[in-house]
């Protein structure tokens, strides 16, 4: 059972060696754990620390590509080079190292195939009100979005089985921590959270520059997401109301109609008809969606049977 812990890595040359010396060395039911930092386009000494500290891997970015992009590039290092299980964490040091034996439990023991490190919000004295208020709210959306009961949607601190890194796809630009989630809750890939710690800030965040940007982004990842895995559920949902008040209209002409012809009142009827026809139209657009989603589930499973005989394949060569 070999486990690799990666580290997403932009300019952390002052607190990455700080966040390796916290990983743990030796794991209870794991027989090798080994460590790769994904070097996101730092221009200061990141690979030099990484290097000197004797990190097993590393994948290099010429030019910074974004949270995102370093995620799924460090699941797929992770997977070439034949992780049973993968885990996630920061360079900053934020989580506390030795509960990732504690966020592997659940897949050591057969009972998830992911799992997200649920962090004290309310304790962290570094959050500001407005930040842990937010921070709750965002889950409930992504819980709400993704049928999950995932408490900590945003938290970066979590653990993969090899099934699961390999059908795991990310197209936002933003950050992956949201838009996985709601990825895993409608492919019901088996999910859990556990209880972590926090340690106290050595940098500020440089995912976001304000709040308004961390909400508008946020909201944008989640509402992707919902239209992406439930694509004809959310164009019904755009599409009601402009049925249902266009209905409304019509019926006020019909009272009218039936009473004195309907003079003076047919501004209504073609408002009432331009709302049923915008309805209908996204309504057509849910169904297209869906048979686009129906054709990206079959893409996405030719992806993971392909990477499933290119990865194991080399993990057999190894």
């Amino acid at each position: 059972m070999k486990l690799i812990i990666q580290i997403p890595c932009y300019n952390e040359a002052g607190t990455l060696a700080i966040a390796l010396d916290h990983l743990p060395k030796v794991i209870d039911g794991v027989d090798e754990i080994e460590y790769l930092i994904i070097n996101d386009g730092s221009s200061d000494a990141t690979i030099d620390v990484a290097r000197e500290w004797g990190v097993h891997h590393i994948v290099n970015f010429k030019q910074n590509q974004g949270l995102s992009r370093g995620f799924i590039a460090g699941l797929d290092g992770c997977l070439r080079c034949g992780a049973d299980i993968i885990v996630n964490t920061d360079a900053d040091d934020q989580y506390e190292g030795s509960d990732i034996e504690k966020l592997i439990r659940p897949i050591l023991d057969g009972e998830a195939d992911i799992v997200i490190g649920t962090r004290p919000i309310d304790e962290i004295s570094h959050f500001s009100y407005i930040k842990k208020k937010l921070q709750h709210i965002g889950s409930w959306a992504v819980r709400k979005a993704s049928d999950t009961d995932i408490p900590d949607a945003p938290s970066g601190f979590r653990a993969f089985s090899r099934e699961a890194a390999m059908k795991l796809n990310v197209v936002n630009d933003y950050t992956y921590t949201l838009e996985t989630i709601v990825q895993a809750g409608r492919e019901r890939i088996p999910m859990t959270s556990v209880p972590v710690r926090t340690n106290e800030e050595l940098r500020p965040s440089r995912l976001f520059h304000g709040m308004y940007e961390y909400i508008k982004k946020s909201v944008l990842t989640i509402l992707r997401a919902y239209v992406m895995y439930k694509p004809l559920k959310a164009f019904m949902l755009i599409s009601m109301p402009f049925v249902i008040l266009g209905l409304a209209i019509g019926i006020r002409f019909l009272y009218f109609f039936a009473h004195d012809g309907g003079g003076g009142h047919i501004q209504s009827l073609l408002l009432a008809c331009t709302l049923i026809i915008i309805g209908v139209l996204i309504f057509v657009i849910g169904l297209l969606a869906d048979v686009i989603a129906a054709n990206r589930k079959i893409l996405q499973d030719v992806q993971y049977h392909l990477k499933r005989h290119e990865y194991d394949g080399n993990k057999e060569t190894d």
